[in-house]
């Protein structure tokens, strides 16, 4: 039975013994016409190249488009079988003919020795080019090909040609992630969001979420070793939602899980055979019932610093009450990250022109407007608090109706001299003045900030040392909610107290955003000075989740112990410092192209044009 006479179920079970994109390999838009069916592997090490499948990638499955049926385009050659907790297994009828034709292309190949014989078609990744001199036995990516990774990893960072000895504290983090590596069939597809043997209840810890995973992907490919992310980027991108997930509710085309999970069922109803299935959560068992926003634009951005690195030929983290409803400026950031990463990726041809053209005047008019409205310092926030309101006039000042009474009485004496930050929502009449680190760093590594303000960002960042850093870094808003305004806009929500988890708590795995832009604005200083804050705790704290308290002094009251993206964000960080060049597989520098033209088009009509070259002239100041 076809997959074309069903609609699969909001969860997809994707079947280890034969897998539901296996049985489709004539399918013109199928990205794994040439993937060898799933069968069980001797356990090996992410990254240790054998004879790999040859994989067809295109970017069209990258980036869905809203005429692309995935349900129609999967007619199976065996038969649907209705799995536990509602999802689907498939099970081959041609399963032989199938592994012979899958098997000879796979041989055809065997004796080429392109790296990891990935072969990206449709994709324009511009592979990363590092020099150093007296290092000729480094290739084009900087990995060390003079000398074979024998011993693993975590004990040499033999992919990046580092010689020096692991710290001890640096060993245990390898040691760590290893063991929270998630393998699908024999292969690593993963690593779960804590890994603590003494924790008995582990909730939805136990699975591999796609934002938690990206410090670690950025740690393995660091090390030379992509196997790991390969595969994540792989059935992650088969994961994506078909379905219905909350009710009666319908995502988007091309939502991303949240997480998945690795499970092991009956086959057949037996208790005799079992077989593998990957078990995607869309937020409709998350608390709250949020829907993953975030995690198809993290995927993107993995997809660029993945493709710069192997490819040589070629909600948000805040998921609770806590009032960033509307635009917030993390999801404004990423999607502006995933924007340029997509364009970046795009072959320049008639097909696609149109496509680009679309995305540039995306870009354009996002980074106008958050340039122009999200950014605060001195001068904007005295101007905002004489603006007049109920202005009715296309020149008019206050554009959004800003009541200068919502200035809060901390920011005044809080934002310094010399420094500024883009604010975390906007909306008519609301302005939402904290500080939320994770959209100013990444505004600063994707360029949605000028360049003038990724400086004051940082520099900002340094004067309220104690206050963003303190004792464990970084905050992940600032301030916390308190009093009456925590009771109505979280819910008395038990977790996020003020100070706490989302809540201005600290988190550790914002070390190696904040890493990532301070090398990009040349301040890596910054990012040391910060480092060695945390390697002062975090080992002996057991790699906490994050911190309570208004300078990060208490491990978090719910923290989660042995958290891998604080393991995975301390290595990427150390390995990023050590190896700055390596940094632009994730970031973004200025293009004043998208500054030229006006999206917005207010020269129809006798209306005034934009002042979007006020917006060009800060860059290039």
């Amino acid at each position: 039975m076809g997959v074309s006479t069903v609609k699969p179920c909001s969860k997809i079970l994707l079947s280890c013994k034969y897998s539901s994109f296996l049985g489709f390999p004539k399918c013109p838009n199928s990205l794994f016409t040439n993937l060898p069916l799933c069968r069980p592997n001797p356990p090996h090490n992410p990254g240790r190249s054998g004879h790999r499948p040859l994989v067809a990638l295109s970017i069209r499955q990258a980036i869905p488009s809203p005429n692309l049926n995935w349900g129609q385009s999967r007619v199976f050659s065996g038969h649907c079988r209705l799995g536990r907790d509602r999802g689907i297994s498939v099970i081959s009828n041609a399963a032989s003919d199938l592994r012979r034709q899958l098997s000879s292309t796979v041989e055809s190949h065997s004796g080429e020795k392109s790296f990891e014989r990935i072969y990206v078609q449709g994709l324009n990744v511009k592979p990363l080019v590092v020099e150093k001199e007296g290092n000729s036995g480094l290739d084009g990516r900087g990995i060390d090909v003079s000398v074979e990774n024998s011993k693993g990893l975590g004990e040499e960072n033999a992919g990046l040609g580092q010689k020096r000895e692991l710290s001890e504290m640096e060993k245990e983090a390898w040691r760590l992630m290893r063991n929270a590596v998630v393998n699908y069939c024999g292969s690593p597809v993963g690593t779960v969001a804590a890994n603590d043997p003494i924790d008995k209840v582990p909730l939805n810890y136990d699975q591999v979420f796609i934002r938690d995973f990206v410090p670690s992907a950025l740690a393995f490919l660091l090390n030379g070793e992509s196997e790991i992310v390969r595969n994540f980027l792989l059935h992650t991108l088969q994961l994506q939602s078909w379905e219905k997930t909350v009710d009666c509710y319908s995502p988007g085309q091309g939502l991303m899980p949240a997480s998945f999970k690795v499970r092991t069922v009956p086959l057949d109803g037996t208790n005799e055979t079992f077989e593998e299935v990957l078990d995607p959560d869309f937020g409709e068992s998350a608390i709250g019932r949020v829907a993953p926003v975030d995690s198809g634009l993290w995927w993107i951005i993995l997809l660029r610093a993945y493709g710069k690195i192997t490819v040589t030929d070629g909600s948000c983290m805040i998921d609770r009450r806590m009032g960033i409803h509307g635009h917030p400026l993390e999801i404004q950031a990423l999607f502006y990250s995933a924007l340029r990463c997509s364009r970046e990726m795009i072959i320049d041809n008639d097909g696609s022109r149109n496509l680009v053209r679309a995305i540039n005047n995306r870009l354009s008019a996002l980074s106008f407007h958050i340039r122009e409205y999200y950014w605060v310092d001195m001068k904007k926030i005295n101007e905002i608090y004489r603006y007049k309101t109920e202005e009715y006039s296309h020149d008019a000042i206050n554009k959004f109706n800003i009541y200068p009474e919502q200035i809060p009485a901390w920011l005044v004496e809080w934002v310094p001299d010399e420094g500024g930050y883009l604010i975390g929502n906007l909306q008519p009449a609301h302005m939402d003045f904290r500080f939320f680190s994770l959209g100013n760093i990444w505004a600063v590594a994707s360029s949605l900030a000028t360049p003038r303000q990724a400086q004051n960002i940082l520099s900002l960042i340094e004067a309220k040392w104690d206050d963003l850093i303190g004792e464990m870094p970084l905050k992940i808003c600032y301030p916390a909610l308190e009093y009456e305004e925590w009771r109505i806009i979280t819910g008395s929500d038990p977790k996020n107290t003020p100070w706490s988890y989302h809540n201005g708590g600290s988190w550790p795995t914002l070390l190696w955003q904040f890493t990532l832009a301070c090398i990009k604005m040349g301040r890596p200083e910054l990012a040391r000075k910060a480092l060695e804050v945390a390697e002062k705790r975090l080992s002996n704290d057991r790699w906490p989740e994050y911190y309570d308290t208004r300078t990060g002094r208490f491990i978090g009251k719910q923290s989660r112990l042995v958290q891998t993206w604080t393991i995975a964000g301390y290595l990427t960080s150390k390995m990023f410092l050590e190896n700055p060049e390596m940094a632009s597989i994730l970031t973004c520098e200025e293009d004043l192209q998208l500054l030229e033209g006006c999206a917005c088009a207010l020269t129809k009509g006798g209306r005034k044009k934009c002042s979007r070259h006020a917006a060009r002239s800060q860059v290039l100041v």
